[in-house]
């Protein structure tokens, strides 16, 4: 049986006929299957959150593993979660189908070594604490199948990730979730609204598993990494959104915390210094509520 992801679109059989302004409306249209795609899949992402956090909280890693143009928003997904929510880079690694090198480029008939996908778990050293996201527009690519199977022997807990339904991807994967967006506009171009699917998805996982891990305090993310003038300027800005502390007040707080967002509102709004905010925070896991709760 055809893929849906693969059988061309009814929609739009004349796509070459259409003006420019048709083109843009049509592929922009097309994009809202993706959002439903993904928000019919809710149930399973949030089973992968729970199922995540006790990995998470043994310092396992998150390893994100596709080819083409999945590998890709894995590896974006995974790069990040540092700047984000100071995650640590050692905790989100991305293996891609051809190496580093099929970040800029197509590599020829990488996607198709089953045993390449297994190797690059093992040299991983992925472990039963690891989490594998394993992503395949198709659902059946052979490196990502053969990555899954010795993720699986490892012990990992393994979420598989694809556009067409009872993949083999998702049917193995001990998580399945399907993200149905049917044909492409483009017949098989899965870079379109099947990658705006999938990258959703990534979003929603990650980020509702930060929060989980207390990488937020209200909708705040009050572990960014400030690594540059225009983040420093952002942790100035939660640190006085969370606290209602004036700019200059902020500002010397975080001087003293060592630009960590959290520590200094738990120090403004417990009037504590930057180390006892910091053994605060630690006490209770992170969480910046419970710290001034307490």
């Amino acid at each position: 049986m055809a893929l849906k992801t693969e059988t061309p679109s009814l929609q739009h059989q004349n796509l070459d006929e259409y003006s420019v302004n048709d083109l843009v409306n049509a592929f922009a249209d097309d994009q809202l299957d993706a959002v439903s795609a993904v928000r019919a899949a809710s149930a399973s992402i949030a089973t992968a959150v729970d199922a995540a956090m006790p990995r998470m909280e043994r310092r396992g890693r998150l390893v994100y593993v596709g080819a083409g143009t999945s590998g890709r928003l894995g590896l974006l997904d995974s790069v990040e979660l540092y700047p984000t929510f100071s995650w640590a880079k050692s905790r989100a690694i991305a293996l891609l189908a051809g190496g580093k090198q099929a970040v800029f480029e197509a590599i020829e008939g990488a996607e198709d070594n089953r045993e390449q996908g297994a190797a690059d778990i093992r040299a991983a050293s992925v472990d039963a604490n690891d989490v594998v996201i394993l992503l395949a527009a198709s659902g059946g690519t052979p490196y990502v199948l053969g990555a899954l199977h010795a993720a699986r022997a490892a012990g990992a807990l393994t979420i598989g990730i694809a556009n067409n339904v009872r993949a083999p991807l998702t049917l193995e994967a001990e998580i399945g979730i399907t993200l149905d967006t049917g044909s492409e506009i483009i017949s098989g171009s899965t870079r379109l609204k099947a990658g705006t699917a999938q990258k959703i998805a990534l979003n929603t996982f990650s980020s509702a598993l930060m929060v989980r891990l207390n990488k937020v305090y209200g909708n705040l993310m009050v572990d960014v990494k400030p690594t540059n003038a225009k983040l420093i300027r952002r942790s100035v800005n939660l640190v006085v959104l969370a606290t209602g502390a004036t700019e200059p007040v902020a500002r010397a707080t975080l001087e003293s915390s060592g630009y960590s967002v959290k520590t200094a509102i738990v120090a403004i709004s417990k009037r504590l210094n930057a180390r006892d905010a910091r053994a605060l925070l630690a006490q209770v896991h992170g969480s910046v509520r419970r710290a001034i709760a307490t």
